[in-house]
């Protein structure tokens, strides 16, 4: 509820200034002069990674997805483990619609999925995601967001690579993963920015999200989370594709474990530089001094300065993408008790082999160790490392062909959860049959 309230606030507040200015990373400032990019430390959208044919707009997408997997780890640490098979059936209806003043885009994927022999694990999912963005000038622009989420399968590369790399820096703890856990996520975002001269812009930004776990048995040590915060920024041209500015970040975590809950305030102040050596490439780096507060009754309120850094990179090639990213800095949530120091990088990569062959790999790694060992909570120290790599064929112009591998390990001693599923792998094939209809601008 708190997070669909931030977005009808965001929309009543900018639904009169109808504004948008380039995209950071599917557009580049060289494109008109008079119109400024919004560099990726700021504009909070990942770096694109369709490829060729993948790419297109104004349209109206559906199709059905046949897929079967094998798990070869799916209970270790519980004395026994047990392999087994999946069949999943994933319908997709996907809308995309880009005029000069708006593109919006909506995906609604459900799920069933049937685990052989294990049939406890049998699922119901449900993926939802919006993107709203309009705008009435050259140099304004507003956007929204908001992704739901629903699942107890926390494999596969989109999964696996956390939807993108951008180039924000995280504050939420990275590379949580519960393999066969029931999740409840949803995030929404907004954002609004204004180019104020001809080499100066200003912009705001609110974000909300919301973890919850239906049943606590399944994710022993990890607990329900909630965020929301907002950020201001300054950002100057300084040369054709050269951006320096400024950006203040404010972000309130709250965790709940049982009968109590644990709130953590993160500030920060940062400079940002990005620069656009070419076409379709970008990269960016950020830093500064960020601010924690602590609160936990009956404790003590703990506070502490660190710094951190952010740095991210993409190329767009016409068939070859590429994005990755690193960051360093205080976290807290995902289901985690408490803030930590966080290093995490990614790396995204697809590339069009011929008209009907694609491949692409995900990497993602993250270390999170407590902020301080005298805290009496925040122990699970621990890391992960994560991939999974794809190739797909299509076999006409409706049906496509997929293989996938996808690979967890993690180390979290103090979490039940993740030390009884420490490595899984996973290998799948599907068919999949779509249709795509035109649509006016």
């Amino acid at each position: 509820m708190l997070t669909r309230a931030y977005m009808v606030v965001m929309l009543l507040v900018a639904a009169p200034l109808f504004p948008q200015a380039i995209s950071p990373v599917k557009a580049t400032p060289f494109q008109n002069d008079s119109q400024m990019a919004t560099p990726p430390p700021v504009s909070g959208e990942a770096y694109p990674i369709a490829v060729g044919a993948e790419e297109s707009s104004n349209y109206v997408r559906g199709g059905i997805a046949f897929n079967t997997s094998y798990i070869d780890n799916l209970f270790p640490g519980n004395g026994t483990t047990v392999s087994d098979m999946t069949y999943s059936i994933l319908p997709t209806l996907d809308l995309d619609q880009t005029t000069p003043r708006r593109h919006i885009t909506i995906t609604y994927s459900p799920g069933f999925t049937f685990y052989e022999p294990t049939s406890a694990l049998n699922q119901v999912d449900e993926n939802a995601n919006l993107r709203y963005r309009v705008r009435t000038s050259p140099h304004s622009a507003f956007s929204v967001g908001d992704q739901f989420r629903y699942s107890s399968t926390a494999l596969g590369s989109e999964i696996l690579g956390g939807g993108g790399v951008s180039g924000v820096t995280p504050v939420v703890a990275p590379g949580i993963v519960v393999p066969f856990a029931k999740q409840l996520t949803n995030g929404a975002d907004g954002e609004f920015t204004l180019q104020t001269g001809l080499n100066s812009m200003i912009g705001f930004s609110g974000t909300a999200s919301t973890l919850h776990y239906p049943t606590p048995s399944e994710a022993i040590g990890l607990f329900d989370s909630s965020s929301h915060g907002g950020s201001a920024f300054y950002d100057r041209r300084i040369s054709s594709g050269q951006y320096l500015g400024a950006t203040y970040n404010y972000t309130q975590i709250f965790s709940y474990p049982p009968e109590t809950q644990i709130e953590s305030v993160i500030q920060s102040v940062s400079a940002f530089y990005a620069i656009y050596p070419k076409r379709a490439f970008t990269l960016s780096v950020s830093g500064g001094p960020q601010y924690l507060q602590l609160e936990q009754e009956p404790f003590p309120a703990f506070s502490s300065w660190s710094p951190f850094l952010m740095a991210s990179i993409g190329r767009q090639g016409l068939h070859t993408n590429v994005a990755a990213n690193y960051a360093q800095s205080v976290t807290a949530g995902n289901g985690l008790l408490g803030p930590y120091h966080s290093k995490s990088g990614n790396l995204i990569t697809r590339w069009q082999m011929s008209r009907t062959w694609t491949a692409g790999a995900r990497a993602s790694y993250a270390i999170n160790s407590a902020v301080s060992s005298n805290l009496s909570i925040g122990s699970e120290n621990g890391h992960s490392i994560s991939g999974s790599a794809t190739v797909s064929h299509s076999i006409g112009r409706q049906i496509s062909f997929m293989l996938e591998y996808d690979r967890i390990h993690q180390s979290y001693a103090g979490i039940p959860a993740i030390s009884n599923n420490p490595d899984v792998n996973r290998v799948s094939a599907s068919i999949s049959w779509e249709f795509m209809r035109p649509i006016g601008k």
